[in-house]
């Protein structure tokens, strides 16, 4: 069995929290900040309710690699994915509302089950994936400040 990785990283946004959670949890507003090359599809309805399931696919030509998830916790400022595929994990958000607005908390924890695959990501993609991460956090920052002044204005 692989060991457990754990990728952490946080942003301050200028928004505030509820705000902040409405881009993490609306599929058209995620979309707009997830990487290009990731797609997620609800599984039935979406729901990021506790029991709400979703695949998140890769799209990488032939392959599209998926993962399924659903979520685990829910609470106001807070939202856990449980996930199963070529990754087994969690990849929790967290909000927490600061007096300039939201710092946002993204820990992705996850295992390979399969040593090959294990061995290959941990060669050539787990530094993508940590930058990816930041980059990913930079562009939810950017959509929800935007769209945060287009509300207040």
């Amino acid at each position: 069995m692989s060991s457990t990785q754990i990728f952490e990283q946080a942003i301050l946004i200028k928004a505030s929290a509820t705000m902040v959670e409405r881009r993490i949890t609306d599929l058209d507003l995620m979309h707009r900040w997830l990487n290009p090359a990731l797609k997620c599809e609800p599984i039935r309805e979406w729901s990021t309710e506790i029991g709400g399931r979703s695949r998140f696919i890769i799209k990488i030509p032939l392959v599209n690699p998926t993962l399924i998830s659903h979520v685990i916790e829910r609470e106001p400022g807070l939202i856990v994915w449980q996930f199963t595929g070529f990754f087994k994990g969690s990849d929790r958000w967290e909000c927490q509302p600061t007096e300039a607005g939201t710092k946002l908390i993204n820990r992705f924890e996850f295992q390979v089950p399969n040593p090959l695959v294990s061995w290959g990501f941990n060669q050539f993609a787990a530094s993508w994936t940590k930058n990816d991460m930041k980059a990913q956090l930079r562009r939810l920052k950017r959509v929800a400040e935007e769209t945060y002044r287009l509300e207040c204005s």
